[in-house]
């Protein structure tokens, strides 16, 4: 999710445990806790593109890393803030570590994937209920967390986990309505999928991005769930095959392993770009629900060196055509 929904759940969970008078104290290391764990995006390289796709959402964000976590963070903000609001180092360690804890259980919901079981699996988690930015879920936890802080009454943040519990509840609810839809649509097709997926759009659970695999090829549609729901039909491409789409490869070369690396991060959802011949994109995710086009991928380039690396890129432009696009989706247009 985005910093700042990280930060106001985190400091939602310790608030909601504290004492009155420690009600602002308890937010804002809970706040500061809470974003941490994604320092794990300084983890990059120089020479490896890809680097930090291996380490993002990795350790810092496992189960087993918590207390770990709760404890570095108490270090430093216990300095900054915790004792100069009167906070014992204990108090301070319970509420950074209260607040460290939902950033990964967070991250899981979304689509992304998180390794919750580091070290003992490399399986990414993505639950699929809510998008990675959702002002619907983050304003009413951002409100309620100040109130709590302005009036030291425990009392709003746990309103606030109420709304984030409900929010999530819905989100599986839409989640798993959006799937029969896409099995559905599937059916009408006389396709058999091999997996189907559906996953929020940007910035709400109304709207879905259906992706199914059949035997050689990717298909995504976008459907609007359960309320008003309907079908916008979408694009299609063929599964990367290396040896068809890219037969000068040398399979032993790096940019061959940064391949398999991206699968991995993606899923196995993977295609050649249907625009760029040397592109491998991931399919699982665009700025509109029902397109191919990607929001990051990978370039690779005929006359690099046997140890060079893909470049990784990543494709957000938007205009005000589009986001009109996407606002008629989701309001049933």
């Amino acid at each position: 999710m985005d910093p700042l929904t990280q930060g106001v759940l985190g400091a939602s969970l310790p608030q909601a445990s504290a004492r009155g008078r420690h009600a602002a104290a308890a937010g804002l290391l809970g706040f500061f806790a809470g974003m941490a764990a994604d320092l794990d995006v300084l983890i990059r390289s120089d020479t490896d593109p890809l680097l930090f796709l291996e380490y993002h959402r990795q350790f810092t964000h496992a189960l087993i890393f918590i207390p770990v976590g709760g404890t570095l963070c108490a270090l430093v903000l216990h300095l900054l803030f915790g004792r100069r609001r009167h906070l014992s180092f204990s108090q301070s360690w319970l509420y950074c570590t209260l607040g460290y804890a939902t950033h990964a259980l967070l991250d899981a919901c979304t689509t992304y994937g998180t390794m919750l079981l580091w070290p003992f699996s490399d399986a990414r988690f993505a639950w699929n209920t809510i998008s990675i930015i959702d002002p619907l879920f983050t304003l009413p936890i951002l409100v309620a967390v100040l109130l709590g802080a302005r009036f030291e009454r425990p009392l709003f943040a746990r309103v606030a986990l109420c709304w984030a519990v409900g929010y999530m509840a819905l989100g599986l609810s839409q989640r798993n309505e959006a799937v029969a839809m896409g099995h559905a649509l599937a059916a009408e097709r006389g396709h058999h999928p091999v997996r189907l997926e559906a996953n929020p759009s940007f910035a709400n659970i109304l709207v879905w991005k259906i992706v199914y695999e059949t035997d050689d090829r990717f298909h995504v549609d976008a459907v609007r769930a359960r309320f008003a729901p309907r079908v916008f039909p979408g694009d299609s491409v063929q599964k990367l095959d290396i040896d068809r789409d890219m037969p000068w490869l040398d399979r032993s070369s790096q940019q061959a392993r940064d391949i398999e690396r991206f699968r991995w991060f993606s899923n196995g959802y993977i295609a050649r770009d249907p625009l760029f011949e040397n592109r491998v994109i991931d399919i699982r995710y665009s700025i509109i629900p029902n397109e191919v086009a990607p929001l990051w991928s990978i370039e690779l380039r005929p006359g690099a060196g046997r140890e060079e690396h893909a470049d990784y890129r990543v494709h957000r432009e938007a205009d005000t055509d589009r986001a009109a696009l996407i606002w008629r989706m989701i309001a049933g247009g």
